[in-house]
Parts: structure tokens; C-alpha cells; sequence
């Protein structure tokens, strides 16, 4: 039997992973901005806008999983639907063959995209659901 202990726990796992993912962003960030300084015909637009959007969201979405944490159901949703559609919008940008995104910047994104997938499963756990049931 699940309790809410157990969706807590998860919830904690869900947090550091936003983090993990947060911080991998964020280092690609930071190669974008090393590289804007040292070689700036490497760097493009579309590496900034990723760069800068996908660390604010996986940092934004640690202040969503604490929402969640209380309870609500509009959190883990938005979450929860977060979470599975990332990977495959990343699947694409990788599988581009010109996406403007360099080898390095791909690579970044797909071990970005290793925490979110197991967020998704976590949030997709029968347990997580009965712990925010659709309202009728």
C-alpha cells in the first residue's frame, strides 16, 4: 500500500532530478557564454534561447514540485505533462540534421533529457496518480 510518505519520497526525487537537469542546462549555458567570448561565430541565437529557457524552466518547475508536495493537482499536471513531452521535442533536436544546434549542445540535451524521462515515470507511477486524483 502506497502512502503519502511514499508520494513524498518521490516528490524529493522528482526536486533533485529538476535540480540535476537545472545544473546540466546550466552548464551548457556557461559553455555558450565561454564560447560567445572565445569563438562568437560558434555561437547562434537558437543555442542562447535554449540555453537561457531550459534553465529557467527546470529551475522554475523545483518551485512547481514544491506546490505539488501540497498538494496540488494543477502542479503535478503541469508537471507531469512536462515531463513527457521534453524528451521528445530533445529526440528531435537531436534527429535534426539542421537544427542549429552543434554536436556539443545536442549531446548536453540529451543527458538533459536522462533525469527528465525518469521524472516522467515517477509522476506516471500508479501511486502518484491515486495521490492527485482527477476532480469530477
Amino acid at each position: 500500500m502506497t502512502t503519502a510518505l511514499d508520494t513524498e519520497r518521490d516528490l524529493r526525487r522528482v526536486r533533485a532530478l529538476w535540480a540535476a537537469a537545472g545544473s546540466i542546462s546550466l552548464a551548457g549555458l556557461i559553455v555558450t557564454v565561454v564560447l560567445s567570448i572565445t569563438s562568437p561565430a560558434e555561437v547562434n541565437w537558437v543555442m542562447w534561447l535554449r540555453g537561457v529557457a531550459v534553465t529557467i524552466a527546470c529551475f522554475a518547475f523545483i518551485a512547481v514540485t514544491a506546490a505539488a508536495s501540497r498538494g496540488s493537482r494543477r502542479a503535478y499536471t503541469r508537471m507531469r505533462l512536462i515531463a513527457t513531452i521534453a524528451p521528445i521535442g530533445v529526440i528531435l533536436l537531436i534527429v535534426a540534421p539542421d537544427s542549429g544546434y552543434p554536436p556539443w549542445m545536442k549531446v548536453e540535451q540529451g543527458l538533459l533529457a536522462l533525469p527528465v524521462i525518469v521524472i516522467a515515470v515517477l509522476l506516471w507511477k500508479r501511486s502518484m496518480r491515486r495521490a492527485f486524483p482527477a476532480v469530477r
